[in-house]
């Protein structure tokens, strides 16, 4: 009987920590003004993509994981002005600060 408690349990268990996991992965979409971290913030050392997004009247920093899809869209905001855009991909958030892996941006039209 302490065998099947124990089953149940871990099941329970299992099925709890897949169902965060799958919510944690769900791919987001944001549209904001993509910045450098290094050049227009002063925030790194190095130089990253930061799309700043209005969230309830605050402005949130997402930070860009650096891939191919992220260096692609790097240049433009380098040493420049800011550039509007959409980004999907997914987000992780660890001591308050946010960081998506994109997998699209794209250039919003104005």
């Amino acid at each position: 009987m302490k065998k099947l408690k124990l089953m149940i349990a871990l099941l329970a268990g299992l099925a709890i920590a897949s169902a965060t996991t799958a919510l944690a992965a769900d791919p987001v979409t944001i549209t904001g003004n993509m910045v450098c971290a290094k050049c227009t913030l002063h925030e790194t050392d190095t130089c990253q993509n930061v799309v700043q997004v209005t969230e309830d009247g605050k402005t949130v920093n997402y930070y860009l994981k650096d891939n191919d899809i992220s260096k692609a869209a790097h240049a433009p905001i380098c040493k420049g002005d800011p550039e509007k855009v959409t980004v999907t991909g997914t987000v992780k958030e660890k001591g308050g600060k946010k960081t998506l892996t994109p997998t699209k941006i794209e250039v919003v039209k104005t």
